[in-house]
């Protein structure tokens, strides 16, 4: 399936526009992060919620770096050679936690090939200090495939988060031409290596990349057939020129309606909106 082609952005509807993330508290939280040399993801992959989250003292932590080995064709992070891991980042995690006063912390990382466990080993250290320093804080984690090992799943399966989260990114006929580095049936499989250790699985997608809803339906099977127990479905918004244009704009009623679809399924939580992203409003699902 080849790329779209033309370089035009489609003009933005209604509800897809945000407040700008310059108030206060997103100051307040912007200087704290660069304090402690911490990246989010929030602000690395331009997240459209990142003035609502970082105001409601919210961010999504990104470990190992800020440079991603892959280079997926909607997603905004840097690619190229990245850095050692920094050890440091794992103490600057537990005192931007602890000074957010986080009762639910997401931890999220790039992917990073050049590590023999894709930094599994790490994501699990991050979770048990954390864990260790702040006893109450719910912990969910937003893990990269590992390469499909299963070695390198268990290390987090191990230091048992609250939530085990994999975004599918998008639909089977999409998926090898968004993520040439990935594979739709390596991202399923950890799903289910995820729900058959009894943990609280959850996945997410986004829609407009010019799927139909044969190819969402499909998805959503797919994934509820591994037991998956939670899913985010979002509205894809190109970063730049370079990225894959977005082919249509669904709206609100659309993303209800897709809603509705997924808790027929069995899903036990479902956000679907156009600004939804995989951990928007995370920590009101509970763990």
């Amino acid at each position: 399936m080849n790329q779209p082609t033309g370089n035009t952005f489609l003009r933005k509807p209604p509800w897809l526009k945000v407040r700008p993330p310059y108030d206060e508290g997103t100051r307040k939280i912007r200087s704290m992060l660069a304090g402690l040399s911490l990246h989010t993801v929030c602000q690395e992959a331009a997240c459209p919620n990142m003035a609502e989250c970082f105001a409601s003292g919210q961010a999504t932590f990104l470990i190992l770096g800020n440079i991603c080995t892959r280079d997926c064709l909607y997603c905004n992070i840097r690619h190229g050679n990245p850095s050692r891991p920094d050890e440091r980042e794992i103490e600057n995690l537990i005192a931007a936690v602890q000074k957010m006063k986080l009762a639910y912390a997401v931890i999220t990382s790039v992917t990073r090939d050049d590590l023999p466990d894709g930094g599994a080993g790490f994501f699990a250290r991050c979770i048990r200090d954390l864990r260790a320093a702040v006893p109450g804080c719910k912990i969910e984690v937003l893990i990269p495939d590992f390469r499909g090992s299963a070695q390198a799943l268990e290390k987090v399966i191990a230091a048992t988060p609250d939530v085990i989260n994999h975004n599918i990114e998008a639909a089977a006929p999409f998926y090898s031409r968004l993520r040439p580095q990935g594979n739709y049936r390596t991202s399923v499989e950890l799903l289910e290596r995820v729900a058959r250790a009894s943990a609280v699985s959850k996945s997410g997608f986004m829609v407009g990349f010019g799927e139909g809803k044969s190819d969402i339906l499909r998805l959503l099977d797919d994934l509820a057939s591994v037991s998956c127990r939670r899913v985010t479905i979002g509205q894809y918004q190109q970063p730049s020129r370079r990225h894959w244009p977005v082919a249509r704009y669904y709206s609100p009623d659309e993303f209800a309606a897709l809603k509705e679809a997924a808790m027929k399924l069995g899903f036990e939580h479902v956000e679907a909106g156009p600004l939804v992203r995989s951990s928007y409003r995370a920590a009101l699902q509970g763990a």
